[in-house]
């Protein structure tokens, strides 16, 4: 069975899902748990940043990630949206 590639809303779902079941992690494990080039995670992290549903921390002199009140807002209302389509065997 040949895997599904995930869209750019999924990758985001699972980045905020990520950083929602982690708080204040840390850049590289979070780019390594969503299965994500540097590249890549490049891109999501700024687009994340820029849309502020995440932001930065210094903590002990180390970067640390959390999800904004908008991040969580956004994650909620999709987690609802997932849960809709399941209910219609979509997703």
């Amino acid at each position: 069975m040949k895997t599904k590639k995930r869209d750019r809303l999924e990758i985001i779902f699972d980045v905020l899902k990520v950083i929602s079941l982690n708080p204040r992690i840390s850049p590289t494990p979070l780019s390594r748990k969503c299965n994500l080039t540097s590249a890549q995670f490049a891109n999501y992290f700024e687009e994340l940043i820029n849309k502020e549903f995440i932001e930065i921390l210094e903590v002990k002199k180390k970067k640390k990630i959390v999800l904004t009140q908008k991040g969580i807002n956004f994650l909620n209302e999709f987690n609802k949206i997932v849960g809709i389509l399941e209910d219609f065997d979509i997703w």
